[in-house]
């Protein structure tokens, strides 16, 4: 049985929003150090084709242009920072955080 019209532009509420909002109003405020880096191309991949949350992809799109980047940019400079550091050390690394 196929989904109603409506159910497929319902958007949905991710259930990371409430932490991940603050962390994007911390990035709109910041400069792109590795760590903002990171963050900001951990959630832009989090929140990638996801179907709500219009407020945080926006926000992340505006960060991005803030720091004048395009994705491919960001990207390429969070493989590079990870291969080199350990961005998130001394972060709460045994916890989880599934997308």
């Amino acid at each position: 049985m196929a989904p109603s019209s409506g159910s497929r532009n319902k958007d949905q509420q991710h259930p990371q929003w409430s932490n991940d909002r603050q962390i994007v109003n911390t990035l709109l405020d910041s400069q792109p150090t590795d760590y903002n880096l990171a963050e900001l191309a951990r959630l832009r991949i989090r929140y990638q084709n996801f179907p709500g949350a219009r407020d945080i992809q926006a926000d992340l799109d505006k960060v991005l242009s803030q720091w004048q980047l395009t994705e491919a940019t960001l990207f390429e400079k969070t493989r590079q920072i990870h291969q080199t550091a350990q961005v998130y050390r001394g972060r709460g690394s045994q916890r989880e955080d599934w997308s």
